[in-house]
């Protein structure tokens, strides 16, 4: 699924590409559609709502045949499975604090996947987005964080969260860049020879 349309991924690509000529820090970009695939989920809770099919009848004072009581939980376990894999309802079925693992897990996988710790001054940042999650966070290199307040990315984050359930993901990037270009180019300033290490484009998982 694609979030940016393609003026909007090269208008961002312009945006690094601005703030990184004041900065001899690194930005990278990635958005994924979601940081898990979840498939759990839907047998877990179809499981649970099937296995409560005896005790509800018998709640009820139903007098059902065990081979009956039996085809109605299969049945409401094939019927929710199905209807569990529906995006929306999935994701609400999801404890908050397992989808908040898992997406600050695809983060620092992402981290570590697109180099950000092997920048000369250990001064890469990452902006990472998980829109199913609707989660933010922004992951600095130690040379960057050493100098940065921690209360200076939530604030960045934050606002980008908004963007995000907003529905403005583009604009939240941009935003997001800018202000994070402003704190490498404060503690990073662009020195003669610097080098771009690593990509500008938004990568999309």
């Amino acid at each position: 699924m694609t979030f940016l349309n393609d003026t909007e991924k090269e208008r961002l690509r312009a945006r690094i590409e601005e703030a990184e000529k004041q900065t001899s820090g690194e930005l990278v970009t990635v958005i994924a559609g979601q940081s898990d695939p979840y498939a759990y989920i839907p047998l877990l809770w179809a499981s649970v709502v099937a296995l409560s099919v005896l005790p509800l009848a018998g709640l009820a004072n139903l007098q059902l045949d065990l081979s009956v009581i039996s085809i109605l939980q299969l049945a409401t376990f094939l019927l929710l499975a199905f209807a569990f894999r529906w995006p929306p309802l999935k994701m609400r079925l999801i404890p908050k604090s397992v989808k908040l693992r898992r997406a600050a897990r695809s983060a620092r996988e992402q981290f570590l996947e697109q180099g950000l710790h092997h920048t000369e001054n250990r001064s890469g940042v990452l902006i990472f987005v998980s829109v199913a999650e609707r989660y933010v966070e922004i992951l600095a290199d130690k040379g960057i964080n050493d100098r940065v307040d921690q209360a200076q990315w939530d604030a960045i984050v934050a606002d980008f969260v908004q963007a995000v359930k907003a529905g403005e993901i583009a604009q939240g990037f941009e935003k997001a860049v800018a202000a994070c270009g402003a704190l490498l180019a404060e503690h990073f300033p662009a020195k003669p020879g610097d080098k771009n290490e690593l990509p500008d484009h938004l990568i999309e998982l």
